[in-house]
């Protein structure tokens, strides 16, 4: 494993001041208007691997979506022996107040800034799949939240899985086989960021709605997180940045698909740059070839374009 000194505190500092959440990505909060942190690590699959993808992202604090767009052509359900795999550790913040909890559906990440640590704690999500998304625009505070939670399947749910010869209980008891896990943070009446008991859903479309997180993630983001933090949804799957030294960096992760045709296509989704992107990213420092092959590439990681 390639482990640069930058790299080596943001884990070190993950472990100090974050004991709970041992696998936690724990960004210290740059200054000078900076929003790039961190940077990517590499791990060799060892040999004789009978372990999927999954279990990588997991262990580096990953979604599938981010180490599917970072090693594009591995092997989802068995990568190969020998395999160097990139941990896209490396990020942009996103363009928001760094103040409570941002959820970016597009890059399937949560980013929780803990008040007065002048840190940043990120998080790999699964959110709503097609038709059932989860918020993409939205404003809220965290409602009230649960340790033990039941799940009400709506009528809806019942009439889909009744459709497919299965069948829903009236109410889900709570315990570990409950689809929404352990812990629960309300922020409305039909959204909750919960648990699952389904790892493999973290990085891809599977909720119905909700943000779901692994077991260890929301169990601390439950003990850390107060009711009344202000939760922010947003849709970005475009994020750049000007340094202090003047470099220019974007981040591209695919886009979630709007419709059904979008996401039956196997064509690569248009994104087009608009607001601050757009002003950044045409500015004529920036070398277009870079930025256009980073468009085209989508590897869910910075990359320098001037």
């Amino acid at each position: 494993m390639k482990m640069s000194i930058r790299a080596i505190f943001t884990l070190v500092l993950a472990v100090a001041a974050y004991s709970q959440a041992a696998f936690a990505v724990v960004y210290p909060l740059p200054t000078n208007n900076s929003r790039l942190v961190g940077e990517n690590l590499t791990v060799v699959v060892p040999q004789n691997n009978k372990l999927p993808l999954e279990h990588f992202a997991a262990q580096y604090q990953m979604g599938l979506s981010n180490m599917l767009e970072a090693n594009p052509g591995v092997d989802t359900y068995l990568p190969t022996s020998g395999t160097v795999l990139t941990i896209p550790h490396q990020l942009i913040l996103p363009d928001t107040p760094h103040e409570g909890l941002v959820i970016n559906s597009a890059e399937m990440r949560v980013y929780y800034y803990p008040k007065g640590t002048h840190t940043v704690v990120v998080l790999p999500i699964g959110i709503g799949e097609l038709g059932k998304d989860t918020p993409l625009n939205w404003v809220t505070t965290i409602q009230h939240k649960k340790a033990g939670p039941t799940w009400t399947p709506t009528a809806k749910m019942h009439e889909e899985y009744a459709a497919e010869g299965k069948y829903l209980p009236t109410v889900f008891p709570a315990g570990p086989d409950n689809p929404m896990g352990l812990y629960a943070m309300y922020v409305g009446r039909l959204f909750a960021v919960h648990g699952t008991n389904a790892n493999f859903g973290i990085g891809l479309r599977v909720s119905h709605g909700c943000v779901r997180l692994r077991d260890a993630d929301i169990k601390w983001l439950y003990e850390n997180v107060p009711v009344g933090t202000r939760v922010q949804f947003i849709n970005e799957p475009v994020k750049s940045t000007v340094e202090p030294d003047g470099s220019r960096y974007v981040e591209v992760h695919n886009p979630l698909s709007a419709n059904q045709q979008e996401f039956d296509s196997q064509q690569p989704l248009p994104i087009t740059l608009t607001g601050s992107n757009a002003k950044l990213l045409m500015d004529p420092i920036v070398n277009q070839q870079v930025l256009d092959k980073a468009m085209q590439l989508r590897s869910g990681m910075p990359t320098q374009v001037n």
